[in-house]
């Protein structure tokens, strides 16, 4: 027999919801093949078949919360038993662990230090815990055992009555069009996850507009021999991108955040970009942008694309970014404050290009014109270096040779 386990779900991520199970009970599995779907705030996966065989019981069922580690369920070796012998062949799977199980510790034996200590601080009885020591003690390991235990049995999905609002009832002839939907786990974490950002973090915006003029012509111009190079159309992106990792070398408040009572500024450029998908919003993350060209930016960026709809994003493509880029214009926005991606401290929007009335020179000429907000926490970044920031975005694409040149 061999179990089927939630795997390690990469840094952060400690519990998942059962999306669904592929399989039932009895039917005849492949090594590798896919079991169930588990949905984590960030990604969708699957997990596989770890051998081949029969899928015997589901321990999690659809829609419970399941901790890493946590015991989804188990895969009989060969074919599926036959319906008379499961009944003995389950009493025999239950009386070999009772008869192997250690002995609990006698309550006249006083408890180790280390016990005692793990007891306090863990919550854990260590009466209730089986000893493996010598007469039935309880040891440091068999504590530590016990508390990996009950971190990877599942939780429930319920929340605590205080931190669910709950709506008043509607009239009968509202409810009656109305339609009841359950959050996905994605939508669940995007509201509590923005809602401790606004909690935590001083944030505020700070805006300034970018003539578009120069990097607008100078992407009709190389468009057509850049996809013939790369393979990839010559977007706006990737100028927003390199834009703004040369603003964070000058500005390094921006590439920071908050540890406790330090800040920890980073030397390395780590871009997330968000990407809208059917079941939310995701930021995949480029990496090292310093390093990357904008057609390397513009690859890059394009396979996230695609793959975050798909739902084929891996976890630690989603982890370390150090500063943020979402772009509301391909919707049509115009303006917006957009909010941040803890524990980052920054995080640009970008706009609609429309075209408006400017004054050149004395005289009135129509320019497409983007405007660009940057939220940012001000606990961290102070608001001189915040305008500075966006106004050295601004100048980087208004002047796309700066870009060329690391100015």
């Amino acid at each position: 027999m061999t179990e089927i386990r939630v795997p390690t779900l990469g840094e952060s991520v400690t519990e998942a919801t059962i999306g669904r199970w592929f399989k039932k009970a009895g039917d005849a599995v492949a090594v590798d093949e896919p079991l169930v779907e588990l949905e984590t705030d960030k990604v969708t996966i699957e997990v596989p078949a770890p051998s081949a065989g029969t899928l015997g019981d589901i321990i999690a069922k659809d829609g419970e919360t399941v901790a890493v580690g946590a015991l989804l369920g188990q895969i009989n070796d060969g074919a599926a038993a036959k319906p008379a012998a499961a009944p003995a062949k389950a009493a025999a799977s239950a009386a070999a662990p009772a008869a192997a199980a250690p002995k609990a510790q006698p309550s006249d034996v006083p408890l180790a230090p280390s016990v005692r200590k793990i007891s306090a601080e863990s919550g854990i009885d260590a009466a209730t815990v089986p000893g493996s020591g010598k007469d039935g003690r309880v040891t440091k390991g068999d504590m530590l055992a016990a508390i990996e235990k009950a971190a990877s049995a599942p939780t429930p999905v319920n929340q605590p009555a205080a931190s669910v609002q709950v709506r008043s009832p509607s009239p009968a002839d509202d409810a009656a069009r109305e339609e009841r939907v359950k959050m996905t786990r994605l939508r669940q974490t995007i509201a509590r996850r923005l809602k401790d950002v606004q909690n935590t973090a001083a944030m505020l915006t700070t805006f300034n507009e970018v003539d578009m003029t120069n990097i607008m012509a100078m992407r009709a111009q190389y468009k057509d021999v850049f996809e013939k190079k790369h393979g990839s159309k010559l977007g706006f992106m990737g100028f927003f991108t390199k834009a703004c990792v040369q603003a964070l070398k000058d500005i390094p408040a921006v590439n920071a955040e908050i540890d406790g009572t330090d800040l920890i500024y980073k030397n390395y450029y780590h871009i997330g970009v968000a990407v809208g998908t059917d079941k939310g919003l995701v930021v995949p993350v480029l990496r090292d942008c310093d390093h990357k060209s904008i057609a390397d930016i513009e690859k890059g960026i394009a396979d996230f694309g695609r793959r975050a709809r798909d739902g084929q994003l891996k976890i630690d493509e989603m982890q370390g970014g150090t500063f943020t880029i979402t772009n509301g214009g391909i919707y049509g926005s115009l303006m917006s404050t957009p909010i941040l991606n803890a524990p980052q401290s920054g995080i640009l929007g970008m706009h609609k290009i429309q075209e408006r009335p400017m004054a050149i020179g004395g005289k009135v000429e129509i320019r497409p014109m983007m405007y660009l907000a940057l939220s940012y926490d001000h606990r961290v970044i102070d608001g001189k270096e915040a305008v500075t920031f966006l106004v050295r975005v601004k100048e980087n694409l208004e002047d796309p040779a700066r870009l060329v040149l690391d100015l």
